[in-house]
């Protein structure tokens, strides 16, 4: 029995909500022995500042009873009196519905987890996903034309460029990058690299140009390498080869057909690529010191921020979850057969 669109949604909706879950409980459990150790340091930071303050103001040395009197309110401040299976709950809880709360050390000159992250990903976007959508049309404009004279030149230099660029470390080409554009030939100043924030959205529009070269540089070949393998796997069906004999233009063939039927792993293709662009890059971001979610979490790790890597943890998980999810329903959409098959597993 067929499942319903509607249907379809709710079950994969359902499934991906208790497997994001799960998966936030898991980290909750192993971040909240990290987040213990970081505010009970606090803690003591804390306590010893007050026993300065309090022998500086009343000239002696408080008791110890009120030194536990203060450690105590401190440590039911932070809920660190609680249970830690009761702190993993709450902090699961809170980091599900997007409370991510205060990080301790500042990161991006703010102490709010979430400003960190939208900054952030604000920047991140801005490059990545700039880069994502240069890559995909390219990818796609290669491929297909590729698919259409296979052994051609075209394809086999587009093969040839796809095994070399995808095999070049992006972050490696990136500091090529800067070593021609920047040092050699001087066409940008090295100012745009030596400092993590730049003024001006000229500025920002320069310092983009070399990273969103390299990331298109290392990517193109593959995307088109692989729609070039999607598409002629298609056009060698039964149907493309009727089209033709019915005598429907070339063009309506490849794209009125061809790429339509090829549409369901291209359209994958493209929501991973493109959510997958929202996490950034680490090694790239340090490379061309871009202030997006990559550095963010680098920073995190090297400030010991629990908060800021858990969030940015459950973001990452929760944008993997979320772009299968798309992509399941826009199988369903496109392709009914995998409605049919969801409902006979079910």
């Amino acid at each position: 029995m067929a499942m319903g669109f509607g249907k379809y949604v709710t079950y994969r909706l359902v499934n991906a909500v208790i497997i994001l879950f799960l998966a936030v409980l898991l980290m909750s459990a192993l971040f909240t022995k990290l987040a213990t150790i970081q505010l009970t340091t606090q803690v003591d930071s804390e306590v010893q500042m007050w026993v300065r303050g309090y022998t500086q103001s009343h000239h002696q040395a408080p008791s110890k009873e009120l030194i536990e009197q203060y450690r105590a309110e401190r440590m039911h401040y932070y809920g660190l009196d609680k249970p830690y299976w009761e702190r993993a709950w709450m902090y699961t809880v809170d980091t599900f519905f997007f409370k991510w709360g205060n990080s301790i050390p500042a990161v991006f000159g703010t102490h709010s987890v979430s400003d960190q992250i939208k900054t952030a990903l604000a920047r991140t976007i801005l490059l990545f996903t700039t880069a994502q959508i240069i890559i995909i049309f390219i990818g796609l404009a290669l491929g297909v034309k590729s698919a259409q004279k296979p052994g051609s030149l075209l394809d086999r230099t587009i093969s040839i460029l796809a095994m070399l660029t995808t095999s070049l470390p992006m972050w490696w080409l990136g500091m090529l990058m800067i070593l021609l554009f920047v040092v050699y030939l001087g066409w940008l100043p090295i100012t745009l690299y030596s400092q993590v924030e730049v003024s001006g959205w000229g500025n920002i529009l320069k310092k983009m140009s070399l990273p969103v070269l390299t990331i298109v540089t290392v990517s193109f070949g593959g995307w088109s390498w692989i729609i070039r393998n999607i598409m002629i796997g298609t056009m060698q069906e039964d149907f493309i080869m009727v089209a033709r004999a019915k005598g429907v233009p070339e063009r309506k063939v490849i794209y009125g057909h061809a790429l339509r039927a090829a549409a369901p792993p291209i359209v994958t293709m493209i929501i991973f690529a493109m959510i997958g662009s929202l996490g950034g890059a680490i090694i790239t971001e340090i490379v061309f010191n871009w202030p997006g979610m990559g550095r963010l979490y680098w920073e995190a790790l090297q400030l010991n921020a629990v908060r800021t890597m858990m969030a940015l943890n459950y973001m990452f998980a929760f944008l993997t979850v979320f772009s299968m999810v798309l992509a399941d329903v826009l199988y369903g959409y496109l392709d009914p057969r995998v409605r049919v098959g969801a409902a006979a597993r079910s």
